[in-house]
C-alpha cells in the first residue's frame, strides 16, 4: 500500500485541508427561513442550522415564538443574526403576510 503525506496541502488525501474551522464567537452568522409566526420551529428543522453555530435549537425556537408573536399564523421569514451565542430575530415579511395581516384586522 501507498502511504499518503498526511501533512501536504497539495495531496487530495491529505488530512490538513479536512478538518472543521474553528468556530469565531464575535463572527456574526445570519440564518433565515420561513415558518408561522408565534409558532414553535420543530427542533429538526432548527437544529442543522443553529447547532454548529453552538446554539441550543429549543432556546433559538423560543426566541423566534417571542418575535413573531404579532404575526401569529402567518408565514414570514424570519432572519436570525447570530453573535456571541445569542440570536437576535427579525421579521422580513413579504407581501403575502402583509396582506394577510392587514384583512385579519
Amino acid at each position: 500500500w501507498l502511504k499518503a503525506d498526511r501533512s501536504d496541502p497539495s495531496n487530495p488525501h491529505s488530512l490538513l485541508g479536512t478538518m472543521a474551522p474553528k468556530f469565531d464567537a464575535n463572527e456574526t452568522k445570519i440564518v433565515t427561513l420561513r415558518q408561522y409566526g408565534g409558532e414553535q420551529a420543530p427542533s429538526s428543522v432548527l437544529a442543522p442550522k443553529v447547532g454548529p453555530l453552538g446554539m441550543s435549537p429549543k432556546k433559538v425556537g423560543d426566541d423566534i415564538v417571542k418575535g413573531t408573536s404579532t404575526w401569529k399564523g402567518i408565514r414570514v421569514t424570519v432572519r436570525l443574526t447570530i453573535q456571541n451565542r445569542a440570536a437576535k430575530v427579525d421579521v422580513e415579511p413579504n407581501a403575502t403576510s402583509l396582506v394577510i395581516k392587514q384583512l385579519k384586522e
